[in-house]
């Protein structure tokens, strides 16, 4: 996945400054609620994602979060959780979770950028790109799990096979 390479901003003292020009380069849906929550809407392969930005101006952190568009049955939560697992034994930034309230899948990770330590332009859409990719990479596994029937080992093999070229 490539992006639009954003103009980095002199003295922001808000990354989501930087984040907004980025999704606006990109030409992404967003709402920006408050200064401290950028929302962005974006389609992927698999499905569509939903990016959840939140600056914590009191502890100097960036929470961002990968929202799935897929539901996981309750019957199927188990699996899901031993899934979670397996994954992010793989991970080596951030982590997927499941959303409580509305049971999806999500990446999670968090920056610290305390007094002049403000992440840049290219650390911010590093963290997107994988975000992204991750999802993108793990999104069947997922799928083989709620709606294929797969165990949840099964399921993590598939997603591990790397393709070569494309169909």
């Amino acid at each position: 996945m490539s992006f639009v390479v954003a103009h980095e901003t002199s003295q922001v003292h808000n990354p989501l400054d930087i984040l907004e020009e980025i999704v606006t380069a990109n030409e992404w849906l967003f709402d920006r609620a408050n200064e401290d929550e950028l929302i962005v809407e974006l389609a992927g392969r698999w499905c569509h994602y939903r990016l959840f930005f939140v600056w914590q101006r009191d502890i100097g952190a960036l929470q961002f979060s990968c929202q799935f568009d897929m539901r996981v049955p309750d019957a199927k939560r188990g699996d899901v959780n031993d899934l979670l697992s397996m994954l992010n034994n793989r991970m080596w930034l951030g982590h997927f979770d499941l959303e409580p309230q509305q049971s999806t899948p999500l990446f999670r990770y968090t920056i610290l950028a305390r007094s002049e330590r403000m992440p840049t332009v290219e650390t911010l859409e590093d963290l997107v790109e994988i975000a992204l990719t991750e999802c993108e990479r793990f999104y069947p596994a997922f799928q083989f799990v709620i709606w294929g029937g797969k165990r949840p080992a099964e399921a993590m093999a598939a997603a591990m096979i790397d393709t070569a070229g494309q169909a």
